[in-house]
């Protein structure tokens, strides 16, 4: 079965929360006298003097009113080092979590829940790879790796239970007695671009969906393929003019998938028990936002950046904010930077420093291919012939229980990820048949999915993290962009000289045939990747005429140009309502690319409300009062907002009864970009098989079904709210709970109440500019959000905002847990102190790190 598309990424820790539930309420009861002792045994000191082992000269660390640290040393070994530090005063538990993750050592923790998580993570080898990265790295990657490291040592030199975490104190609980932290390494460190890289990767649920669902039955006038509509041409791309056109066509290898779907749903199932550390790689409405405007479109005179990207929603949130200042800056320490970092990681990810700004959204291209392999016994055949499986076995780890050996095989083109579901041969047997209808020639042979994928040949993207800090100029963040191997993301970029530039980084692969779009037979040789694209074939623009550059995950360029990234990029609603935004102005404040981050404007309701309110009611009262509704709504999905809450109310009822009956439930709709788009076809051809549901029941034809749809939608918030429409409100439905990533899931009030917060109401939706998403399989809760969001004056840099979803401390109950959700769910933001005026007024507390000697 596939991922329970509602749950936001979010099974896999449910699975730790259900199987801890009763423990630590127990635990709980247990120590209630002693419970706010341990819950704030672990704050960090945040003032006043602390050694830290290593350190060359004295460090300060500078917090505002919201915890935000600046740190300011003179070296860049006692930079990173102290962040090291600081990073584990906030987010020990998170870093130490993560790190269990990415090596596939969750179950070490909480028990046997686990295991499947660990055997998908062992199977793909994040850390294995991980390892072989950090040696490839650059002398000042390493050592800058080295220092971070030296600093969360020495945070956890003489620290275990509760003064590490009050996570940490329930540990025995679990199982996991006398757990005691390894020390941190830089291998933990880039182990995390292994979960960054697969949150992002792209297409391959789509991969699968298109394969299995060429063997439904859909019914006559139905293909599965007018459920991947193309790109729409009204919308924008990000850069307006492509390379050569494509030399052929792309088709993808036709071999039908009937009697493999068993195997595919085993590949489906092996991806619920992935990590879902970003959120969900799969979910529709995956995506950010970021724009860059040139001095001529800027109220200020100077170029202007944007980003929020748009992840799952977690408690702490996946970002930490800092400063890293050296004082003074030269050839020896070079770095004066603030931006958004993640807990683990040295450095920032996204932000600016004295001279250059820069922001990511994901690129999305296809680099992940399912490749079907056929075996004999421990052989697999390819184009060369029988070769040998490469087989290894590690061994994982149990709290409170025996070990488990795991078994790993791999192939030429990856490990065999279908594996990971333990279904194996039973599911894989029988014939395989091939593109002109006949059987395989050997129908006994076995078969199985391997997982072709860029990040799993090591790279050293780290080597970027340093180098767009240092960055001065375009030359030199292009030379920084171009070590951005996995993940590849739209780097937008603006400085403080007025430029404004785009660049697309990544390894891309270049295939031999085929748009990456199906599985693909692994014995053949007609298949398979031939290289990776290199950085100079990659888009980039530079001062584009128009005086901005808009990214929102929409294709980078036109249909038919060069290089091929995919043929699953975002169908582009986000950014061409970005785009309108930008063409209603002919220049923009800061203050106005805030107010556009939370833009609520519905582009489905846009398309479908017309249709809707022209339609007789057919003297159904339910039906009217919907239609009045609509008639008088602006189109904004707003908290308060009844036409925002029975639009989508409508929507989703619209998505049932179209599809529910003709599709099986891994393909049920989720409701974003695609849907539209799909939907906007079908209105347009009200006789479409498509408004007939096969088995007869229920309503049949375009207009039976979306007065339907109006009237249960009625009927719903009703129920919900009451008969008058002045009580609907789209906030009260779609809601966001901050949820502890592990503890917050357990299903027992007492004890989620301890780590969770929320619910928030939220204004947005999937696909909306405010990227609040939802997924209308299981209702309306928020399950994707603006994980961040930033706006940067490259001509006045104190004038700075950010906010990110929570706060910057993981500690419940801490000062700084939560305390910049409401801020964030109300479109409001922080000031960015940079210089060193800004964080003398900025400063709240000060905490001196000196040397040891």
């Amino acid at each position: 079965m596939a991922r329970d598309p509602g749950d936001g990424g979010m099974g896999w820790a449910k699975r730790v929360g259900v199987g801890l539930a009763g423990l630590v309420v127990l635990a709980l009861l247990a120590t209630a006298v002693t419970g706010t002792v341990l819950v704030r045994r672990s704050f960090p000191q945040t003032s006043g003097e602390l050694t830290l082992a290593g350190l060359s000269a004295p460090v300060e660390v500078i917090r505002d009113d919201h915890g935000v640290p600046t740190v300011v040393a003179s070296t860049s070994d006692d930079l990173f080092r102290a962040q090291g530090y600081v990073h584990a005063q906030d987010r020990f538990w998170e870093m130490d979590f993560r790190r269990h993750v990415t090596a596939g050592r969750v179950a070490e923790l909480f028990g046997a829940s686990q295991l499947d998580t660990d055997r998908f993570v062992r199977t793909l080898g994040w850390r294995r790879v991980a390892e072989q990265e950090v040696a490839m790295l650059e002398d000042d990657t390493l050592r800058m790796l080295e220092a971070y490291a030296d600093g969360v040592n020495a945070w956890m030199q003489d620290r275990s239970g509760s003064q590490l975490s009050f996570e940490h104190a329930l540990l025995p609980v679990t199982g996991a007695r006398g757990y005691e932290p390894e020390a941190w390494s830089p291998t933990d460190s880039v182990a995390w671009l292994k979960a960054m890289a697969w949150d992002l990767r792209s297409n391959l649920e789509d991969e699968l969906l298109r394969a299995r669902l060429q063997g439904v039955d859909l019914g006559a006038g139905r293909e599965w393929e007018d459920l991947f509509p193309a790109f729409p041409e009204r919308h924008p791309t990000i850069l307006p003019e492509g390379g050569a056109p494509l030399e052929g066509e792309w088709s993808p290898a036709d071999l039908a998938r009937t009697d493999l779907d068993p195997l595919l749903a085993a590949s489906h199932d092996a991806l619920t028990h992935a990590p879902m550390m970003l959120g969900d790689g799969a979910a529709d409405g995956l995506g950010s936002n970021s724009w860059v405007l040139a001095p001529e479109r800027s109220t200020t005179g100077a170029a202007l950046l944007a980003n929020d990207p748009h992840l799952g929603p977690s408690l702490p949130s996946i970002w930490h904010q800092v400063g890293l200042r050296c004082e003074p800056v030269g050839p020896e320490c070079p770095y004066h930077v603030a931006g958004f970092s993640f807990s683990g990681l040295p450095g920032i990810v996204i932000g600016h420093n004295a001279r250059v700004s820069w922001g990511f959204t994901n690129l999305g291209p296809d680099v992940t291919d399912l490749v079907i392999e056929r075996l004999e016994g421990d052989r697999y055949l390819t184009e060369d012939g029988w070769e040998d499986l490469r087989i290894s076995t590690e061994v994982l780890r149990v709290a409170g229980d025996e070990d488990v050996e795991l078994t790993i095989r791999e192939t030429r083109n990856g490990p065999l990820f279908s594996d990971v579901s333990g279904a194996g041969a039973e599911v894989a047997d029988g014939p395989l048949v091939e593109a002109d209808g006949g059987a395989a020639a050997v129908p006994e042979h076995e078969h199985a999915v391997a997982l072709r994928w860029v990040a799993l040949d090591p790279a050293a993207t780290m080597d970027a993290i340093p180098r767009f800090m240092r960055a001065e100029d375009w030359e030199s963040f292009r030379e920084a962009a171009s070590r951005f191997e996995v993940p590849s993301q739209n780097l937008v970029y603006a400085d403080v000289d007025g430029h404004i530039g785009y660049q697309a980084p990544g390894r891309i692969p270049v295939r031999r045939t085929g748009d990456g779009t199906m599985p693909l037979p692994g014995w053949t040789g007609e298949f398979g990747w031939d290289r990776f694209l290199d950085f100079e074939e990659l888009p980039w623009a530079l001062d584009p005429p128009d005086g901005y550059i808009a990214t929102a995950n929409q294709p980078v360029l036109p249909a038919g140009s060069e290089p091929f990234l995919t043929e699953d990029a975002n169908l582009g609603y986000r950014a061409a309502r970005i785009e309108e935004l930008i063409a209603e102005q002919e220049r923009f404040s800061p203050e106005d690319l805030l107010a556009m981050q939370m833009d609520n404007h519905n582009g489905n309701a846009a398309n479908l409300v017309p249709v809707l309110t022209d339609l007789g009611d057919n003297g159904d009262g339910r039906i009217a009062s919907v239609q009045q509704v609509l008639a008088d709504w602006d189109l904004q999905d707003d908290t308060d907002s009844a036409g925002g809450a029975v639009f989508n109310a409508t929507w989703r009822h619209v998505l049932q009864l179209t599809f529910h009956d003709t599709l099986p439930e891994f393909a049920w709709p989720t409701g974003g970009a695609r849907w539209w788009e799909i939907v906007r076809g079908l209105v347009d051809d009200p006789d479409s098989a498509w408004w007939t549901p096969p088995s007869g029941d229920g309503p049949s034809g375009r207009d039976a079904i979306l007065r339907t749809a109006m009237a249960r939608a009625h009927d719903e918030l009703a129920e919900r709210f009451s008969e008058d429409p002045g009580s609907w409100r789209w906030g009260e439905m779609h809601t966001l709970s901050l949820t502890h990533q592990t503890f917050g899931e357990s299903g027992i009030a007492p004890v989620e109440a301890l780590f969770n917060r929320g619910p928030l109401e939220a204004g947005g939706g999937t696909d909306i500019v405010n990227a609040t998403g939802w997924n209308a399989v299981d209702g309306y809760e928020v399950i994707w959000v603006p994980s961040m969001r930033m706006v940067i004056d490259m001509g006045d840099l104190d004038t700075g905002r950010w906010i990110h979803l929570t706060g910057q401390s993981g500690r419940p109950f801490h000062p700084h847990y939560t305390d910049q959700a409401d801020a964030w769910r109300d479109g409001g933001s922080l000031g960015i102190a940079f210089s060193a005026d800004a964080l003398d007024r900025a400063e709240e507390e000060r905490l001196v790190l000196v040397p040891d000697d």
